[in-house]
Formats: structure tokens, C-alpha cells, sequence
């Protein structure tokens, strides 16, 4: 009968451990579209150049 309980802990902690992994995934993956996204707003809504180098001012530096 201890070898059988045994087994059931076992078996319910290594569930709770691959439900944690699974959990962490997509925590990771959910972050990485978020940056994704983040991006393509930033380079979409500046109307920068697309050659990526900075915009010109349009008026000159006071001295």
C-alpha cells in the first residue's frame, strides 16, 4: 500500500512541476510578443527614414 501512495505523490508532483514548466513558457513566449509588438508600433508610428538613420530637424540650434 506505501508503494502505491508513494507512486500517487509522485506522480501528482511531477503534474504540478510540468504545469509550472508549461506555465513558464508561456509567460516567456507571451513577453517575447509583447516586445514584438512593442516594436513594430515604434518603427510603423515615428516615420523615421528607413534607412535608420535619425530624422533631420527642421529648423536650426539656437546657439
Amino acid at each position: 500500500m506505501f508503494e502505491y501512495t508513494h507512486q500517487q505523490v509522485r506522480a501528482a508532483e511531477l503534474i504540478r512541476r510540468a504545469d509550472d514548466e508549461r506555465l513558464a513558457r508561456e509567460a516567456v513566449r507571451a513577453r517575447r510578443a509583447a516586445r514584438r509588438e512593442a516594436a513594430e508600433r515604434a518603427r510603423a508610428g515615428d516615420g523615421a527614414p528607413r534607412d535608420g538613420r535619425p530624422r533631420r530637424l527642421r529648423s536650426t540650434r539656437t546657439a
